[in-house]
């Protein structure tokens, strides 16, 4: 199947720069009225769009707030290369939340297990970062399409005290206007690109060229299925006696950490193959790549309630 991209159709140019100057708007508004900001970035595609369109929103200034990450401990190396060096070329702050730490101090319990993972355990590293650094507002990359949970959140998500989410006490958002007031010790997670597709993520960044982990493009991986799931072998996932490994040519749509992430089979090794795959696709790249996401039907809206972003 081949999908025009944005060298071979203007068409699309217009409708990006739209949600571009949206979501521009939403975080200049956010700034504005809240005290300190953070921006959350995974160093996935999502949050490396989302850092892109902060940039421009104050650009040539630097950011007025750090860029704040939640180490699992179980990431891709690509992935934190990428991390490093991006933001160090930027000369952005960068604030680390580490899951290992939390639990080291007894802040979180580490489950065992073939299918365990320190998914869960990043909401209470996230909850005591933001409460480390006064933080009252924290910028996500997350879509309204990406999954049923995320569907139901406004763009200004607001949060109680203990950083937890009450879908029905959300506030109306009419004709895009946002009302940033809190009480003290309130929390609001803002999410710019809730009106993006995963389709118009790939086309902006093939718009602005933006550099992406290597692991977002077709390669080489040993990889081993489980509960339909392609997980990559490493120190930390290991096939058991019914399962075997195999080097396959994969990619990743989404950067997680590394014990919950499928990949999925591929051939693309350039934007424009992955546009077209996305183009077809009729999964969401959670729901055919994230294992956390299938253990219930509410498991999503579960850890967001608990202060998941």
């Amino acid at each position: 199947m081949t999908v025009p991209t944005l060298t071979d159709d203007t068409t699309h140019v217009d409708e990006l720069r739209a949600l571009e100057a949206e979501s521009v708007h939403i975080i200049r508004e956010v700034v504005a009225e809240l005290e300190r900001p953070v921006l959350l970035f995974s160093a996935g595609k999502d949050s490396i769009v989302l850092l892109r369109l902060a940039e421009k929103a104050f650009r040539p200034s630097p950011l007025p707030f750090p860029v704040l990450h939640v180490d699992t401990g179980h990431n891709f190396p690509e992935v934190i290369e990428f991390r490093d060096r991006r933001l160090g070329d930027a000369g952005h702050t960068l604030v680390v939340g580490s899951v290992q730490e939390s639990i080291d101090s007894g802040r979180a319990q580490e489950i065992g297990g073939p299918n365990a993972s320190r998914n869960r355990l990043q909401t209470r590293t996230l909850l005591d970062a933001l409460e480390a650094g006064r933080y009252d507002a924290a910028f996500g990359g997350a879509r309204r399409d990406e999954e049923r949970a995320r569907a139901k959140e406004r763009v200004l998500s607001f949060r109680d005290e203990f950083g937890q989410w009450d879908p029905r006490a959300q506030r109306p958002e009419p004709w895009s206007l946002y009302n940033g007031r809190i009480r003290r010790g309130e929390q609001v997670r803002v999410f710019p690109l809730s009106n993006w597709t995963e389709l118009d993520i790939w086309r902006y960044i093939e718009l602005e060229e933006l550099e992406l982990p290597s692991i977002y493009f077709a390669h080489e991986r040993e990889v081993f299925e489980r509960d339909g799931i392609l997980l990559a072998t490493s120190e930390f996932t290991s096939p058991s006696e019914s399962e075997s490994a195999a080097v396959e040519w994969v990619r990743y749509r989404t950067v997680g950490d590394l014990t919950i992430t499928g990949a999925v089979r591929s051939h693309a090794t350039d934007i424009a193959g992955v546009i077209a795959e996305i183009s077809a696709a009729t999964v969401s790249e959670r729901g055919e790549t994230r294992a956390d996401d299938r253990t219930s039907i509410a498991a999503m809206e579960d850890r967001k309630r608990e202060g998941y972003f």
